[in-house]
């Protein structure tokens, strides 16, 4: 390997290592250092389509857009995309592998070693610095012997170690001490600095909590990195959509309702939705709690089926059709555009047992799962001049594709380019614009498509300028840097 190496690690999930990578990949992308992201497995349902069709984890995908290179499926060479019944769908360099149950997975893990280091390797070859993503936690013992993501890559790059711990979820001490504490001899060895994340308040209060750290962990504290309250930065879990149940600080005047379904993928789609001024986008787990919103999304999920089937036992599929009735606008994104149809088969069971299933019959469509995966990068055109529609009729927008399923509708108001001159017809609507769906993920990032769909439900742009994801990346690099001991970073990197 060429390449210098860094490696953060948390002491648990959600202890900010995204955001953590993420900010550093743009800290020394803005030092003209060729510097990129990697991540030898990411488990997530939010996953990002490369310019060649491979699938990565969102993160992985983000932070080399905030490093400034194009994301490539050697950033994250295994993606695992849980599925209903306690299995997942593994993703390797980018195309689907195989479907395999939890237990089996485990069983085959160290069979993916090579892809791992085949594209650690390869990332090493091209760039300055790698900044190398661990999971959940180094010391999780019971799994540790398959481990192919966190010590398994510091061990085989020898790369310094910078262990993250999230003060705000309270335990710090325990988690960090009780991490190093659990950790190899060799392995504590790799462990260069910790890092204090998330921290709300005066930092100058935690000063004697940095003593006993560096005292008892022997090992240096880097720094206190404050709590970042809507970076802007796309959200990977599934856990942070409680945290994205917020308002604007403007007056509300659109409150739109997305159903947390248990199996949703790739909800940083309405990322864009929140942040204008004047709407409030809120994540619904249970029906009663749906009130009268202006509009709800059912947003992509990698279990319509099983997803589908929560919908009727809930009671959300009796409120959706209710309020539909009664004028509140219904959208739904891949997964959920399919579930809006009259009726969704798999009779080669892809992906359930279930063969067929009756769908919430709000658009005149009927959708078959496939064998082929279908993931792409895609520009489309605007075709339909249906209600709100008409002032953007002919406009172009771009997003991507991630499915399984082929969904037939008698009409279309999308014509997909996948490149090549290949043109697809998508999604459907309702003569009234109040219900439409399609499979276009990153549809409401097109600033034409999402004010004039906003329009239709009341909202008045007020000029206000939406944070660019450019500005997100340099604001989140700002904090951080500010926050770590900068010299002592680049010390332990050997730059």
């Amino acid at each position: 390997m060429t390449a210098k190496t860094l490696m953060i690690q948390g002491t648990m999930s959600s202890a900010g290592k995204s955001t953590l990578v993420t900010a550093l990949c743009r800290i020394f992308a803005r030092r003209g250092v060729r510097v990129a992201p990697f991540k030898a497995q990411n488990m997530s349902n939010n996953a990002a389509v490369c310019h060649d069709g491979g699938e990565i984890g969102r993160a992985q995908y983000t932070q080399a857009l905030a490093a400034g290179i194009a994301p490539t499926v050697t950033m994250n060479p295994v993606l695992l995309k849980p599925e209903a019944d306690m299995r997942s769908q593994v993703i390797v360099n980018g195309r689907m592998w195989e479907t395999l149950p939890a237990r089996s997975y485990y069983e085959r893990k160290q069979a993916l070693w090579q892809y791992v280091t085949t594209a650690l390797d390869s990332l090493s070859n091209e760039y300055d610095i790698i900044i190398i993503e661990g999971a959940g936690s180094p010391v999780e013992l019971n799994l540790k012997r398959g481990d192919i993501v966190n010590m398994a890559v510091a061990r085989y790059a020898q790369s310094p170690v910078l262990l993250a711990g999230d003060i705000d979820r309270g335990g710090i001490f325990a988690q960090l001490l009780g991490t190093l504490d659990l950790l190899e001899a060799d392995e504590r060895r790799l462990v260069k600095g910790l890092i204090v994340n998330k921290f709300r308040g005066d930092p100058s209060l935690f000063e004697d909590g940095i003593t006993i750290l560096e005292e008892r962990g022997n090992v240096p504290v880097l720094g206190v990195v404050p709590y970042v309250k809507n970076h802007g930065i796309p959200e990977e879990d599934a856990v942070a959509i409680e945290a994205q149940n917020r308002t604007n600080e403007s007056s509300e005047q659109v409150d739109i309702a997305v159903i947390a379904l248990p199996r949703i993928a790739n909800f940083d789609d309405f990322d864009p939705l929140s942040a204008e001024a004047g709407v409030s986008v809120h994540y619904v787990d249970q029906s009663t709690k749906l009130g009268k919103p202006d509009a709800i999304i059912i947003p992509g999920t990698k279990s319509t089926i099983a997803d589908l089937t929560w919908l009727y036992e809930t009671g959300f599929a009796e409120a959706i059709t209710q309020l539909s009735q009664s004028g509140t606008a219904i959208i739904g994104i891949c997964g959920g555009y399919q579930m809006l149809g009259e009726s969704i088969a798999d009779p080669q069971q892809i992906e359930s047992a279930q063969t067929q299933i009756r769908g919430l019959g709000l658009l005149p469509t009927v959708t078959q799962f496939l064998t082929e995966k279908s993931t792409h990068q895609i520009e489309a055109r605007l075709v339909s001049d249906i209600a709100w529609m008409n002032n953007i009729t002919d406009q172009k927008i771009t997003g991507y594709e991630i499915h399984m399923g082929q969904t037939i509708s008698p009409s279309h108001w999308l014509d997909i380019n996948r490149g090549h001159r290949e043109s697809i017809a998508d999604g459907a609507m309702r003569p009234d614009g109040r219900v439409w769906g399609c499979y276009v993920h990153g549809l409401f990032a097109n600033d034409n498509f999402r004010r004039a769909w906003l329009s239709s439900l009341g909202w008045q742009d007020t000029g206000q300028e939406t944070i660019s994801l450019n500005y997100a990346f340099d604001n989140l690099a700002d904090v951080v840097e500010a926050h770590l001991d900068m010299k002592q970073l680049e010390s332990i990197i050997g730059l």
